[in-house]
């Protein structure tokens, strides 16, 4: 399984992620974006998911890469089905 990277900065890669980004009420949200700089600034400008219009500021917690975006959606689609705690599990060990 591929491990926390924080996200780079400049020029996005040609790679697909999974983040998890911690709203500030408390709660865990998980997406998919081929540029985690942007999607996050994107998230805590409120122009990001409806989810997390009313709960930023966000910060980016967890990130996975992946060389294709059918593997990518597919782990998004796996994290989102987690239960809280073993999100938490995956994101804070």
């Amino acid at each position: 399984m591929p491990q926390y990277r924080p996200p780079t900065t400049g020029v996005p890669s040609d790679g697909h992620y999974v983040y998890v980004l911690a709203c500030s009420d408390g709660t865990l949200y998980t997406g998919y974006t081929t540029d985690p700089e942007r999607r996050v600034a994107e998230h805590d400008a409120g122009e990001g998911a409806k989810y997390t219009r009313g709960r930023t500021p966000v910060e980016l917690v967890h990130l996975e890469e992946y060389d294709s975006k059918s593997a990518a959606m597919s782990r998004e689609y796996e994290i989102k089905q987690f239960s809280r705690a073993r999100k938490e599990e995956l994101v804070f060990g």
